[in-house]
């Protein structure tokens, strides 16, 4: 079991790592929302510097197809009409399609 706190510090960490650090102005600092399964896959995407197509590539990589419109559904707000969460399955093969990406 992972902490959800160290599993965003690991990811803001891999995001710095691969990206650099992101200058803000002073005093300002980010609205943290809880870390659900949509942040998570955000961040990776991020720190990944995946568009769209690479990440429907992922998620074929994984076995599961995914449509252009679920994948702009899942970075959407929360609240928005059109917003839809990302199940744990989702996120399992996103993983596992990176795995399949990285290894080969």
């Amino acid at each position: 079991a992972c902490p959800n706190a160290a599993l965003e510090h690991f990811l803001d960490g891999l995001i710095i790592a691969r990206r650099g650090r992101k200058d803000t102005a002073p005093g300002a600092l980010p609205a943290k929302d809880p870390l659900d399964n949509n942040i998570i896959l955000k961040k990776i995407r991020i720190a990944l510097e995946l568009k769209e197509d690479d990440m429907l590539a992922v998620f074929r990589l994984g076995n599961m197809e995914v449509t252009k419109p679920e994948l702009s559904a899942i970075f959407r707000r929360k609240g928005h009409k059109h917003y839809k969460d990302c199940g744990d399955q989702m996120l399992r093969n996103f993983l596992k399609g990176l795995t399949v990406k990285f290894r080969a």
